[in-house]
């Protein structure tokens, strides 16, 4: 019998690597929702045979390997619901996986309480599932560059109020280009983040610990937050962001710390100067005052937020940063 546990720094480096599977599954699975996901193929995603993989996937994440699919799927088309509205219900439906509309329909009633036409007529429509909150929405993103560990070791605090009201604050600068495929270094979480300064601190520590001995962090590198999903959507337990950071081609995933591309193509990008309360009101003047009005919609791909500064040695101590969104011509 062993005397391991997964307090153990073995049993962690293990768990580490699990988690890090996983991980990679889940991306794989967002970049693939348009068409069939076997088990024998996600299996092979995440190097585990397919007689355990499921056991596996189940046990991490809390959800069977169908819901997690199901749930992405239901969530990107309630996105392109209230995104694209001249956009079919059918087309969304066979864009997002799903057989036909009917086998949409059932399904997104039984998960929102609503029909998608109903979805999509009214933002004050409310979701049924379990572990759905209301809330301000554009306020859940923008606590990426809250707290993060510089390449010396030393924490960036920033203090939050998530009861201010959600105000508009309108971007210094605004330009969309293309750019090419980035790949980054990613440490992941999964749950609540909203105001959470500790814990963006904890993962870009954990992240720049990693990536500083191996050489990878230098005047080009860029930091950034990956926000893979709707906070007006996806209940927030089921939320994932990543910290990450930008590192040559080649580099290699290594325990916890995952690799991934950001995909090239047209991303719109804001710049803001702001303090603590401010990021909300930034993520809502793009979604709500710029983009209806640009000519340009979301595109599918996951938006982020660059981090520009180290904010304590801001003369006011804010943040400058800027908030990327991936578009594609209305």
């Amino acid at each position: 019998m062993t005397n391991e546990h997964k307090g153990s720094p073995s049993g962690q480096a293990r768990r580490k690597e699990y988690l890090a599977r996983i991980h990679r599954v889940m991306d794989f699975i967002e970049k693939n929702l348009d068409r069939e996901l076997g088990l024998e193929e996600l299996a092979r995603v995440a190097c585990f045979s397919s007689f355990h993989f499921h056991r596996v996937f189940t046990s991490i994440t809390g959800e069977s390997l169908y819901q997690f699919v199901l749930r992405l799927r239901l969530e990107k088309a309630a996105s392109q619901l209230r995104q694209l509205p001249d956009k079919s219900v059918t087309a969304i439906a066979l864009d997002c996986g799903f057989s036909s509309s009917s086998t949409f329909a059932r399904a997104f009633r039984a998960s929102f309480g609503v029909t998608a036409s109903e979805w999509r007529q009214s933002k004050d429509c409310k979701s049924n599932r379990k572990g759905w909150e209301e809330g301000t929405g554009s306020s859940a993103y923008g606590d990426g560059c809250a707290e993060r560990e510089s390449s010396d070791g030393e924490t960036q605090p920033r203090s939050d109020d998530m009861n201010t009201p959600v105000k508009v604050k309108e971007a210094r600068s605004i330009r969309v280009e293309m750019v090419d495929a980035m790949p980054v270094a990613y440490v992941r979480h999964v749950g609540p983040y909203a105001g959470d300064a500790a814990l963006f601190g904890r993962l870009f520590g954990t992240l720049m610990r990693w990536a500083g001995p191996r050489g990878l962090v230098g005047p080009q590198t860029k930091s950034l937050v990956i926000y893979h999903d709707n906070p007006d959507i996806t209940a927030e337990d089921k939320r994932r962001i990543s910290a990450c950071v930008s590192v040559p081609p080649g580099t290699q995933a290594e325990g916890e710390v995952g690799i991934m591309e950001i995909p090239a193509g047209k991303y719109a990008f804001a710049g803001f100067e702001v303090d603590s309360s401010e990021f909300g009101a930034a993520w809502a003047w793009v979604y709500g005052k710029w983009l209806p009005e640009s000519g340009y919609q979301p595109d599918d791909r996951p938006c982020y937020e660059l981090c520009l500064n180290d904010p304590s040695q801001h003369p006011e101590k804010k943040h400058v940063v800027e908030i990327c969104v991936p578009v594609k011509p209305l």
